[in-house]
Formats: C-alpha cells, structure tokens, sequence
C-alpha cells in the first residue's frame, strides 16, 4: 500500500504514525499551577532531544474533546511556572499511568485521582512520583507550535533514580526498570533484549 499524505485525513494519519514509529516510551509528565494544584498526564510522543545540554522533549496535541485554542493543563502549567518532571512508567504503574490520561477538570489533582504519591523535588516546584523508578525535573527550555501540537523542549537539572535499577558507572539496569511503551493504542512491556556487536 502506498499513501500519499494529501489522501488521508487526520485520523488516519494518526493511526498510520502511532502505529508505525514504535515502541515509543511514555513521558509521565507532573506539573503545578500557581496555586498549587498538581497535574499529571502521560505523553507518548517523547525522546530525548540532546545530551549534551541534557534536553529531553514530548508533544502536547489536543485531546479528543479538545479544540485548537483549547491548552491542557500540562502545557498551561508548564507556560506559567517554566517548569515540570518527567517520570519513567515502570510496569507496575501501568494501571495508574492509563487512568491519569483521562480528561480530569483543571482543579482535580491526579496524584490523588490515580493513587500514586506526590514527592518533593530536589528544584522544581512541581512534584515527583515517588514510585516512578526515574524521574527528571527540567526547566523549561522552550515550546515550539508544531501544528495543532506543542512541542515542549526541557533542560534537565536533577534526576532521580532508584538504588535497585542503577548500576555503578551511571548506567540504567533496563531489566529491573521494566518501562513500558506505546504501540499504536495499545501498550508494551520492553522485557525482551539482544545485543549485536559493533560493526
């Protein structure tokens, strides 16, 4: 089959994208309003921009129920304070992750909505999820407008890692950090690895 972009219409497109540029890993991203209100919502459309600065970036598009003018409140937050976490999905935060992507009011919190704990970082205002086995508090670098979607570019100035998926010489076991990702609309445990030598 071969199509050609001007013959689809945007859904399709969608489906053909998602379905194809996989797995994606998913950016569970925590943020706070000025007034405190803690917000968390998961992005799949997430990667890591640079290394070096440490820059990592996630899409913020529109939901379903969403127009073009209408911001999540991700992206609202992110605007007012320059600041967010983004925290690693682990296997076992599957079922919470999954609920945190519904459409919630802007004053309901989802860390309590979902059951996942709050914690402090170490300098960003927004919280951590302490269950999370990394999280990465950035400072916002810059928002590019990408069609309907917003590209959010941070600088990561603190990250977190759990003692049991760590190993010495800063490097992640992948095998005990068991992170999950996205295929189309359905969801992947990466658990399955092979090595090749270099050429």
């Amino acid at each position: 089959m071969i199509f050609e972009q001007h013959e689809l219409n945007k859904k399709e497109v969608y489906k053909l994208l998602s379905g194809s540029v996989v797995p994606r890993p998913i950016a569970w991203v925590s943020t706070v309003d000025k007034q405190g209100t803690q917000n968390l919502a998961p992005f799949s459309f997430f990667t890591v921009a640079s290394w070096n600065p440490p820059t990592l970036c996630f899409s913020v598009g529109p939901g379903a129920s969403e127009t073009r003018t209408t911001l999540k409140d991700t992206l609202v937050n992110i605007i007012e304070t320059g600041e967010f976490v983004i925290n690693i999905v682990s296997f076992p935060l599957a079922n919470q992750m999954h609920e945190s992507s519904m459409n919630f009011l802007p004053k309901v919190d989802e860390f309590d909505a979902v059951g996942v704990t709050p914690a402090d970082s170490n300098i960003v205002r927004a919280p951590r999820v302490l269950e999370s086995p990394i999280n990465m508090e950035c400072k916002l670098d810059r928002i590019i407008e990408v069609g309907t979607n917003h590209l959010v570019l941070g600088r990561l100035v603190c990250y977190h890692i759990k003692d049991d998926v760590y190993i010495e010489n800063y490097k992640v076991n992948t095998e005990k950090l068991q992170p999950i990702g996205r295929l189309g609309g359905n969801y992947a445990l990466i658990n399955d690895f092979f090595e090749l030598t270099k050429p």
